[in-house]
């Protein structure tokens, strides 16, 4: 298996979210045919790509793996124009697609899985609502309001606090897809 593909670039996302959810990635691993040694190794070959010089950067990586984006479109932060690109739903998750934001120049600034246009999201009326792998950041901070957003310990991982008239609690998401909820 040389190349790299959607089912490949699936078990790059298990293998961040095996750190928080190992039987959810189990189960996904089984749905993909694959082993714990196989996402290891994709893994490996990922993070090669990533580091090397000779493959491409920023929308033309993702291109190579996923095909081209399904749509673009301009996202204004601020006084900064940065273009946002998106694929087709993953097999694993068929409601949520995968998005990256690139600077202008093209250097990729953030990516991760959201909510499909016109996909609804889940019904989440209380914090215990939150479950995993069931919403997105953009979920959470539509239903919670006044979500503090916090940069994870490494790119793949996002953290958000929610206060609540029960309390506060962090939400923490690997590649934009919730994995846990706890009580601050």
């Amino acid at each position: 298996m040389k190349g790299f593909a959607r089912r490949e670039f699936q078990l790059v996302l298990l293998r961040r979210m095996a750190d928080y959810q190992p039987g959810l990635v189990e189960d996904a691993m089984r749905e993909l045919g694959a082993s714990r040694t196989e996402m290891r190794e994709v893994n490996a070959r990922w993070q090669r790509i990533l580091r090397s010089r000779s493959f491409p950067r920023g929308l033309r990586r993702y291109e190579a793996v996923l095909g081209p984006p399904a749509g673009t479109r301009e996202q204004r932060i601020g006084d900064v124009a940065c273009d946002v690109a998106w694929w087709p739903p993953l097999p694993l998750w068929p409601g949520l697609r995968f998005e990256i934001m690139m600077a202008p120049g093209g250097p990729v600034l953030h990516e991760w899985l959201v909510r499909g246009e016109g996909v609804p999201a889940p019904r989440l009326d209380t914090v215990g609502d939150l479950v995993p792998w069931s919403c997105v950041v953009g979920d959470v901070d539509g239903r919670f309001g006044t979500v503090a957003q916090q940069d994870g310990d490494v790119p793949s991982r996002w953290h958000a606090t929610l206060t609540t008239p029960d309390g506060t609690f962090a939400a923490h998401f690997v590649w934009g897809l919730l994995q846990t909820v706890t009580s601050i």
